[in-house]
């Protein structure tokens, strides 16, 4: 009984130290039972770096993720143009966090001459003084939804007053939620929209695809006037490439054949996705990561968030960035490149 005690105290004594150490974030160095070796290598999974822990005994080591890097930026365009409009957008999962998040600081150092956001999730009254008094960007519209405060919202701050700004898209049962604002330009339309989401058992399904009609009528309507930029999280992963998971997520949403569908009907009526554009056969390359089970550091995402281009803007297309290291939110900020 006496031995059994003592086992028990020690190996209690060394479990705790090596929790100690590892919350320190220092090497563990203090010997244990093999049993309890294993079992704590089970529980960490994987290392501080982000690469497979090696285990004790010999077998298959996890796959490290690979993760995408975001290339030099090209500011010429493929006619010889410079770029001299730079656009970001960022889906910043509830406004007023994100600028506790120092979302602001990223921000000024990116410096793009209009920032769209979405998923503000602020009222307008309750705007954080922050970012409603950025001197930089004198120019600043707001959206929210009208029946649910702190649900969806978008915003545009802008460097040079667009010639007109309009909200929504004409259409009451979309335009109460609050998920676009268009401005217009001498030469292009901006237009940034948080896509409606199919939600958890898809049960939103059936209107986003009267949503995806109705805006697609709308935009080919600003195009046939001038041509046009759109911007922000539209809410699907278009082809296999663009998630991690293709295989498991086929009847989630942002993937079902149906949203898919929608988004290809929409680059069939003239416009293209700046992105693949460039990148044709760039995998990895996501903007949005659940906040669950590390899925960040594991790059197991989701492409969701675009800039998509008129036909006519495709000659000053210089670049479409994925600005995957800015954190703040569970989505990364996208930028994008124009010459007009």
């Amino acid at each position: 009984m006496h031995f059994a005690l003592c086992r028990s105290r020690t190996l209690c004594v060394r479990v705790c130290a090596v929790s100690f150490f590892r919350v320190c974030g220092l090497k563990t160095t203090v010997n244990m039972p093999k049993r309890a070796k294993k079992n704590e290598e089970g529980v960490d999974g994987e290392s501080d770096n982000g690469t497979a822990a090696k285990k004790e005994k010999k077998g298959k080591e996890p796959e490290a993720p690979i993760l995408y890097e975001d290339p030099p930026e090209k500011l010429t365009s493929k006619d010889g143009r410079a770029a001299n409009m730079k656009i970001t957008s960022w889906n910043v999962d509830g406004l007023r966090a994100w600028v506790k998040k120092n979302g602001l600081d990223w921000v000024r150092k990116e410096d793009p001459d209009i920032l769209c956001l979405q998923e503000t999730k602020c009222a307008e009254k309750a705007l954080p003084a922050d970012i409603t008094g950025m001197p930089e960007y004198p120019h600043k519209y707001w959206a929210g939804s009208e029946d649910k405060e702190g649900y969806s919202g978008v915003a545009m701050l802008c460097k040079t007053e667009p010639l007109n700004v309009t909200y929504g898209i004409g259409k009451e049962e979309h335009d109460k939620e609050g998920r676009v604002i268009t401005a217009e330009f001498p030469d292009f339309f901006l237009v940034t929209a948080y896509v409606p989401n199919a939600s958890r058992g898809l049960v939103r399904l059936d209107y986003r695809k009267t949503w995806d009609v109705d805006f697609r009528a709308y935009l080919c309507g600003l195009d046939a006037r001038k041509p046009l930029v759109l911007c922000g999280d539209l809410n699907v992963a278009h082809q296999e490439i663009d998630l991690k998971n293709p295989k498991g997520n086929r009847k989630n949403a942002g993937f079902t054949p149906e949203e898919r569908e929608g988004f290809t009907q929409l680059l069939e009526a003239g416009f293209t996705d700046s992105f693949r554009e460039l990148y044709p056969d760039q995998a990895y390359a996501y903007t949005f990561w659940t906040y669950m089970m590390n899925a960040r550091s594991k790059n197991v995402g989701w492409r969701l968030d675009y800039f998509v281009l008129s036909s006519a803007l495709l000659p000053g297309l210089c670049d479409s960035k994925i600005r995957n290291t800015a954190m703040g939110s569970d989505h990364c900020p996208i930028t994008l490149f124009l010459a007009v």
